[in-house]
């Protein structure tokens, strides 16, 4: 399922909401409207919790269905509460703590930014159980921003070139293509939250980009 909804007025939903095809995880003052709209549309469960005290989980966060990966900043309590929720759940020690920003991922495997440490990138591997690999996309180094991925597949910024696509067909092993979000927005991972199951986008996100959108990432359906 394809759904337009915006998240309290903000139609930036992949800034605050990190999800796999299990769980999301949400701030603790999600609307109870919003928390609807992700079960229903994403077929998943909704973990309340904040990343390193912040409600930007989307930035501060990224997994697959192996595990998640947090900002080093993260506080122990948060962390148990993601293990107690049964997720496996690891800091990124680097400087760059907005993982979500810039790191794609999904079960198949990973791109990251260039500017990732060896020891994140081992990290990364070991967690999520794939093999990462540096990248940028459309020139930028937010691949996590620039881009939405799930098992189905991908959807790449429009400056994404002929050869970084293929690169993420390659890597990700799924198909991709290039949209926007919310009337011409680029960073369509900013501005979604997708898994296999479904997508939300923005409310302002126009009829041809979602059609756009549920070809990329496989859903046929009909959108709302």
């Amino acid at each position: 399922m394809i759904l337009r909804i915006n998240l309290s007025g903000n139609p930036n939903l992949g800034v605050y909401i990190s999800i796999t095809d299990s769980v999301a995880l949400v701030p603790l003052n999600l609307p109870e409207v919003m928390e609807e709209a992700i079960k229903e549309a994403l077929e998943i469960e909704v973990l309340r919790t904040p990343i390193s005290g912040s409600s930007l989980a989307g930035a501060l966060a990224v997994g697959n269905s192996n595990g998640f990966l947090v900002s080093k900043h993260t506080m122990d309590k948060e962390i148990e509460t993601m293990r107690n929720a049964g997720l496996t759940v690891e800091k990124v020690p680097d400087r760059h703590t907005a993982v979500g920003n810039i790191i794609l991922a999904n079960d198949n495997g990973a791109l990251v930014s260039p500017d990732l440490s060896d020891k994140s990138i081992e990290i990364i591997n070991k967690v999520l159980e794939v093999d990462a690999q540096r990248a940028t996309l459309a020139g930028f180094n937010i691949l996590g921003s620039v881009a939405t991925a799930t098992n189905k597949g991908a959807l790449l910024h429009p400056q994404t070139s002929k050869s970084e696509l293929k690169l993420v067909e390659d890597v990700l092993k799924v198909s991709a293509d290039v949209g926007t979000v919310n009337r011409g927005v680029g960073l369509v991972g900013a501005c979604s939250i997708a898994n296999s199951n479904g997508v939300l986008v923005g409310e302002i996100t126009t009829g041809p980009e979602m059609a756009r959108i549920e070809e990329a990432l496989g859903f046929l359906e009909g959108y709302l």
